[in-house]
């Protein structure tokens, strides 16, 4: 089958799902992408953009099965523009995050347009991919809402419409790339202090600010400790990070993004623990791929975390400072005793071994094969 992908935001999440997806396919695809850099104006033109790029390869011979694209882009729109033999073609559209329940600092920061767009996007689709069920229903959810607040033609209707062609396609992880040397246990952490990695994007929807807090607690009661900072940052980066470079000098041994896969992985390896205080989290692939790497997972009792890794108490955290901080100083303890992981590391492993590349692609490949 031939596959035609358009990615109007190639990068981060949005890439490494695209390049995983292709790499274990049995199909064959051609890839449109823009770069990862000002998601709203790639949201207004891509459309345009991919109509007109596209056309050129129709002129060239080319021919697809089916459409493939993410929430960043205006099916309907495109669909209206691009050349009558893409228009009559089956389409998947793959929601990674959308802009209704999207966590803005302040509630008149949220452009109603972009969440309208998702939601024709989703309706022009024949078939709509979440990469989670909470992210399915947390969407669907607060659709009923939305449309209910727009001043006539609601088109309440539309949701169920959406909600039976929808369903969920987790992304997936390389397990080479990431597991520990031994398969039946976890990876044995260095001796030292507890070391701590945060991998995530530097923006506020990941509440840092929680996250540094709860250091700074850590550092005032006296546990040893070494950090992480990892994660991309775009554009304007919230004011905790400058600040707590300096705060943390002495204890940081990686700090930024790093562009090196392999690099990534190793500073993967050479901490004990993945913490996460996101706001906003509809998969969490940097936590999969840590904790696939031997790492001890603390994330908040939310989002999509209970149902990707399983619910064991031991893993989450309640989102506050305080919470977090005692249960790092109790990890930074368990290390110390060799007894960080105990019996979770099986389990846990059993729950993420459903996100293995192969099996993922292969599943996705089966979905569309139905389609068409």
């Amino acid at each position: 089958m031939n596959v035609l992908a358009l990615n109007p935001y190639h990068g981060g999440s949005h890439r490494a799902f695209l390049d995983g997806w292709i790499k274990h396919s049995r199909h064959e695809f051609t890839v449109r992408t823009l770069p990862a850099y000002k998601w709203k104006w790639r949201m207004r033109h891509s459309a345009v953009t991919f109509a007109e790029q596209t056309a050129e390869l129709v002129a060239r011979g080319e021919s697809w099965d089916v459409v493939f694209c993410t929430d960043m882009l205006n099916l309907a729109e495109f669909r209206g523009l691009c050349h009558p033999s893409i228009r009559k073609l089956p389409t998947v559209v793959y929601f990674h995050e959308n802009q209704l329940t999207y966590p803005n600092q302040r509630p008149d920061e949220r452009d109603l347009h972009f969440a309208y767009t998702n939601f024709t996007t989703a309706l022009a689709a024949d078939r709509v991919w979440f990469n989670s069920e909470y992210h399915r229903t947390d969407f669907l959810g607060q659709l009923g809402e939305f449309l209910g607040r727009m001043p006539d033609h609601q088109h309440a209707s539309a949701i169920e419409t959406l909600r039976e062609k929808s369903e969920v396609q987790s992304p997936g992880i390389d397990f080479s790339e990431f597991e520990p040397a031994s398969h039946s246990s976890v990876e044995k952490s260095a001796a030292g202090p507890l070391r701590i990695v945060w991998a995530a994007r530097w923006e506020h929807d990941k509440d840092p600010v929680t996250f540094f807090s709860a250091l700074e607690r850590l550092a005032l009661a006296g546990v040893d400790f070494r950090v992480s900072v990892l994660g991309e940052s775009f554009g304007a980066t919230p004011e905790c990070f400058a600040e707590s470079r300096l705060t943390f000098a002495d204890k940081i041994d990686h700090w930024g993004h790093l562009n090196d896969r392999q690099d990534y992985v190793a500073a993967l390896r050479q901490s004990d623990i993945v913490v996460s205080t996101a706001l906003h989290e509809f998969f969490g692939i940097a936590v999969v791929e840590a904790v696939t790497a031997g790492r001890f997972p603390l994330v908040p009792r939310r989002l999509a975390y209970p149902e990707v890794l399983g619910d064991v108490a031991d893993f989450f955290h309640d989102g506050t400072v305080d919470q977090l901080a005692g249960r790092l100083t109790e990890l930074a303890a368990r290390k110390a005793s060799g007894q960080l992981w105990t019996d979770e590391w099986r389990y846990c492993r059993q729950q993420l071994e459903r996100f293995d590349w192969n099996m993922r692609a292969a599943e996705m490949d089966a979905a569309l094969n139905e389609l068409i």
